[in-house]
């Protein structure tokens, strides 16, 4: 879609695909781009050892360092060349303690230079390995999910960052005779096994069986595990190829041309964590990939921790910036009144970037306005549709031009097919990029293949304009987050968080819908908290129970509710309640997903006595219809 007379001005961006070949076979629709996937690398440690000799002292790691009151100081980096190095001693290291594709290396840490190295170690010798979600072993008190992601692999070596923080963890559930690597080895104990200092690996001399286990890596080889967020049942291990890392990235590289400008490689600040595939394959390959520098963001989207992120914000710009959507609202805020946040952000930023979420229209709006003012030109928001089991980078914008839930068209390389499923248009994936499966579960993967070797992705999609298909498709919602209320009408959840948002804008980032098996629709609403704090009237300090209950706010969502009632044209669409949540959806409860996205099932199941409430008219401030 080009631009047209009137248009506003974007930063110059270009789209690799921007057309589609399309056909229709027994009551399905096969959709791929018109361009062939081009070369790529056999083993994503190729690009380290390219790097490592064309720029060994490029910065390619920098994190801040955590000073002895706990806060962060200066950044440490480590360049291309350090990297590679310490990657072929962690390579040896492993190799001498046995570990294998059925004994790989586990990793209970959050993102850091150390975990980076182990993981490129691990991949440079052809021995898997697993970054674990670290609410299994700092938050569960039950272990049932780290439990059972190491039941699964099998591990033959396991990295804790912190001895003191996973121990209780590791007592739990690994093996005494599976030896653990950790920073600091006096900073904790461990009941029983031993304890090896992760210095002793790094100062490890690679010997001759370092190249030979490399040179034999392939294509199908298993380079990570990532499991799922097991929302609704354990968590799978999705199996990770060499094949799916390289050819993913190559993909990006021809849907997003930036990446290929040499002049210019990425830099990326970024806290999306690497347990989840856009974090850990989309945006730290993307960096290793392209030779860029990434920094490793300790701050998160949260009224804890945001102020890291901005902090980091206003002294590294990025030359792409990834998000969640309340990452970008919180940002969309802050720019109003902080001008160097808006000067180092939009210095030389090429895109915005969030991932197959609902962004809220007024945020983009808000970017938008902050950007003109600053630098003359709206950054151009983009966003992708992908999973865990696509590595994850599927389906990308065409043009600037787009509105929220536009998805775009299939990176090269890959097909998709839109089948029908309960009334809708699921989303299925083939190509290079797609998982063989799941890790030792054979039933789980059978389940998740068509006939014809399709992917089956559960995500259902229309086209966005059904005149001209090369505009590509947008989001509608997930199909099993669908529910029938207990008349056995069928509520459409997708369409109907839409409606809600467009309702509610400015002052809505998100909404789940209730109502299984009740007789009525009822929805939890998540809001926009600076907007919303805005519109109360009160101090800043307020807190949120306090600023949802303010007149103002209440009788602008009576107002929401009386609209959406209006428009119903039955029960399956029409709002009977609502409500408003002062706690933000949780990462580390799963109610956000890797994509960015609000998990229904996690929230709906986190929030059960939420929802009774909410339907049993107990619950403080519901609001119903008035008219």
């Amino acid at each position: 879609m080009s631009a047209q007379p009137g248009d506003p001005r974007y930063r110059p961006l270009s789209f690799g695909v921007t057309r589609v070949v399309v056909r229709e076979d027994n009551g399905h629709t096969y959709a791929r781009a018109d361009q062939a996937l081009g070369d790529h690398a056999v083993r994503i440690t190729d690009r380290l050892t390219h790097w490592a000799t064309v720029a060994p002292d490029r910065p390619f790691l920098a994190r801040r360092m955590q000073n002895a009151d706990g806060s962060r100081g200066d950044w440490r980096v480590v360049t291309y060349g350090e990297a590679l190095s310490a990657a072929r001693s962690i390579g040896q290291a492993l190799l001498d303690a046995g570990a294998s594709v059925d004994r790989p290396l586990a990793i209970l840490s959050e993102n850091s230079i150390e975990h980076a190295l182990l993981g490129l170690g691990a991949m440079y010798v052809g021995v898997p390995y697993c970054p674990v979600s670290t609410p299994y072993s700092l938050v569960s008190q039950d272990f049932e999910k780290l439990r059972h992601v190491l039941g699964t692999i099998t591990p033959g070596v396991v990295y804790a960052a912190d001895l003191g923080r996973y121990g209780r963890a590791i007592d739990a559930t690994v093996a005494a005779d599976v030896p653990v690597i950790c920073d600091d080895p006096a900073a904790g104990t461990r009941k029983a096994g031993p304890v090896v200092a992760l210095a002793d690996w790094l100062a490890t001399t690679p010997t001759a069986a370092v190249d030979a286990a490399h040179a034999t890596v392939g294509p199908d080889t298993i380079a990570k595990f990532l499991f799922t967020s097991g929302s609704t049942k354990l968590p799978k291990g999705v199996i990770n190829t060499q094949r799916m890392l390289c050819a993913n990235q190559q993909q990006m590289r021809q849907s997003m041309p930036v990446l290929t400008d040499a002049d210019n490689p990425p830099v990326l600040l970024d806290w999306l964590p690497w347990n989840h595939t856009f974090g850990g394959n989309h945006n730290f390959g993307m960096v290793l990939y392209n030779g860029g520098t990434l920094y490793i963001d300790d701050g998160k989207p949260t009224p804890a921790l945001m102020h890291e992120t901005l902090r980091n914000l206003r002294e590294v710009a990025p030359t792409l910036y990834f998000n969640v959507p309340n990452g970008f609202e919180l940002i969309a805020h802050a720019m109003h009144s902080d001008d160097q946040l808006r000067r180092t952000l939009l210095s030389r930023v090429r895109m915005f970037f969030y991932a197959g979420a609902a962004l809220a229209q007024p945020i983009w709006d808000s970017l938008y306005a902050s950007a003109e003012k600053e630098v003359g030109e709206r950054i151009v928001m983009t966003t992708s549709m992908g999973m865990t089991e696509s590595a994850p980078f599927a389906i990308f914008v065409t043009s600037p031009h787009i509105r929220a839930g536009e998805l775009g068209l299939p990176t090269p390389g890959m097909e998709i097919k839109l089948s029908p499923n309960s009334g809708k248009l699921e989303l299925r994936y083939k190509g290079p990029n797609i998982t063989p499966g799941y890790w030792r579960n054979p039933d789980a993967t059978r389940e998740a293949f068509d006939d014809e070797g399709f992917f089956c992705s559960g995500d259902a999609v229309q086209w966005s304009h059904p005149d001209d298909l090369h505009r590509g498709i947008r989001f509608d919602g997930r199909i099993a987050e669908d529910f029938k209320l207990a008349t056995g009408t069928f509520v459409s959840v997708g369409p109907l968080r839409g409606k809600i948002i467009a309702a509610g804008a400015p002052y809505v980032q998100d909404a789940v819908i209730t109502g299984h098996g009740e007789h009525e629709v009822g929805a939890m609403l998540i809001p926009i908290i600076p907007a919303v704090r805005k519109l109360s009237g009160l101090q800043d300090s307020a807190p949120m129970t306090e600023v949802l209950a303010a007149k103002p706010v209440l009788d602008h969502f009576q107002e929401v509710i009386n609209r959406l009632a209006a428009s119903a044209t039955g029960s399956a669409n029409r709002v009977a309640r609502l409500c408003l949540l002062a706690d933000p959806p949780s990462l580390d409860k799963g109610e956000v997903t890797d994509k960015g996205s609000i998990n229904q099932h996690a929230v709906l199941t986190h929030r059960a006595a939420v929802v009774a409430a909410l339907h049993a008219d107990t619950l403080p401030h519901v609001l119903t219809p008035t008219s």
